[in-house]
């Protein structure tokens, strides 16, 4: 990138990071994933834009990698493992099955049709192989999409969890292609390796990183977000430096510490929310900015044949392949085909060939590239369209904001929730007073029709009121039955 001074280089950075976010508005009004304008920022500010010279691909894959362990722990954190857990073995055999699947169509395409050999049509495929955690995320947080049955989940678990599939494959095809006398059998040792101490470590790590935030009293509230990003950093880089999976590890981590309680969980989740959105500009930045668009242009007719091989056939074969065995609607099955949104990730992993010095690795990275821009711009603009066209729609359900915030302990003693007054239950219509709640059990706010209430005794209940209580587990399922239970015939 050349000798730039740290002031200069501060400009650059909040000046595209500006550019970026304003672009993401526009483009949200106009229906274009913010994530494709993060990448033509870049492209616009590269070499062939404003002369921005960065060809450090090293640097590009740390960050890559830096940025996909936040946002892989940031979607560990938002997993709901209680609408996840159903979906587990259907999400498994997407990450493993669909992504082989995947792997091995794109790769006898283009062997056969454009004279690849067999090992560097592998690594092709394997490059692309796996949906993107950023963009699926993203994406589906942008169009405020909500899906029925168990799509969501399904979708946000199996690219949370390929990634890890996606990089074993490209870096033992890379052993392979560096050591021809090697049989493929002989990767197999690696995955179960990598596969398992990713697991065990994401798991044994996981529960250590919530006794820690637990336990350790920290004299400012700031200093958990610090303790959080130096949990998160560990758990990736020690399980990788043992020879695991740090992605499948983070991630794991992510959806324990998300469906626990820990001191300060609200603003902590708040804080790795902001970061998770900083690390993906930042990597869809720096992306763009490797890219050259007149170095493009020679590979585009082969670029674009294999994104419309990649989305219209490998992707829905592979999907229908892993779910074959799955009782699941034939709609959403096709939902979840259509979802195979590709990001970042690939483009990562495709600087692993160029830093390898693979023959044909530029026309790789091209290639990729040009997958993504096609994969996001026709997947990420026509997904409500779709769901629409498929009936996998539905309203997300509205929570009102409350104006009181409440902080867990992580000692699981209290808890506030809100808890909905059912319509013709025996609370309907009756004063607090009269319900015998548990004396443990403290009725702070009602919500009545986006209007909130200071309940008294002599307060009357109403079908349809979201009351906020704070109590423990066991008065909470006393509260909830007394809430919920049908009143007198």
């Amino acid at each position: 990138m050349g000798e730039v001074h740290a002031e200069l280089f501060l400009l650059i950075v909040g000046v595209l990071l500006l550019g970026s976010l304003l672009m993401s508005r526009i483009g949200g009004r106009l229906g274009i994933p913010g994530l494709l304008l993060f990448l033509g920022v870049g492209m616009l500010a590269g070499s062939d834009g404003l002369g921005i010279q960065f060809h450090d691909y090293r640097l590009a894959q740390a960050i890559g990698t830096v940025a996909l362990c936040f946002i892989l722990f940031q979607g560990g954190l938002d997993t709901n493992w209680a609408h996840t857990r159903p979906v587990v073995r259907r999400g498994l055999s997407l990450a493993t099955v669909g992504v082989l699947g995947t792997a091995g169509i794109m790769a006898a395409f283009v062997h056969y049709a454009f004279g690849f050999p067999w090992l560097t049509a592998w690594l092709l495929g394997a490059v692309v192989s796996s949906t993107d955690a950023s963009a699926v995320f993203s994406v589906l947080k942008e169009r405020q999409l909500g899906l029925k049955g168990d799509v969501a989940p399904l979708l946000e678990f199996e690219s949370g969890g390929n990634d890890p599939m996606a990089v074993f494959l490209t870096v033992g095809l890379l052993e392979l292609i560096a050591n021809p006398g090697l049989g493929v059998l002989s990767i197999v040792p690696l995955f179960v390796k990598q596969m398992l101490l990713g697991a065990v470590f994401g798991v044994v790590l996981g529960r250590g990183a919530l006794w820690v935030l637990n336990r350790l009293q920290l004299q400012f509230e700031g200093l958990y977000s610090v303790l959080s990003l130096a949990l998160a950093l560990t758990i990736f880089a020690g399980t990788a430096v043992a020879g695991g999976s740090g992605f499948l590890a983070i991630y794991i981590a992510g959806v324990i510490l998300g469906n626990a309680d820990f001191i300060h969980k609200r603003s902590l989740i708040g804080f790795h929310d902001g970061l998770s959105w900083l690390m993906q500009v930042a990597m869809f930045l720096t992306l763009g900015l490797l890219v050259n668009p007149h170095e493009l242009l020679p590979t585009a007719g082969l670029a674009i044949a294999c994104a419309l091989v990649l989305v219209f056939l490998a992707r829905p074969v592979s999907v229908y392949l892993a779910l074959a065995r799955a009782k699941m609607p034939l709609n959403e099955k096709s939902m979840v085909a259509w979802v195979g949104l590709r990001g970042a990730v690939p483009i990562v992993l495709a600087t692993f060939p160029l830093l390898a010095g693979v023959p044909q690795a530029q026309t790789l990275f091209n290639i990729v590239f040009f997958i993504v821009l096609v994969s996001v711009l026709l997947q990420g603009t026509t997904l409500t369209l779709v769901a629409r066209f498929l009936h996998v729609r539905e309203a997300l359900p509205v929570n009102a904001a409350s104006p009181i915030t409440y902080t867990p302990t992580g000692h699981d003693r209290n808890n506030m929730v809100e808890v909905e007054v059912a319509p013709g239950s025996a609370a309907d219509g009756q004063r607090i007073v009269d319900l015998h709640l548990p004396p443990e059990a403290l009725v702070i706010l009602i919500n009545r029709a986006g209007e909130y209430l200071i309940p008294r005794g002599a307060t009357d209940l109403r079908g349809g009121d979201q009351v906020l209580v704070l109590a423990g587990p066991e008065e909470l399922r006393e509260v909830r039955r007394t809430l919920g239970r049908p009143g007198p015939a």
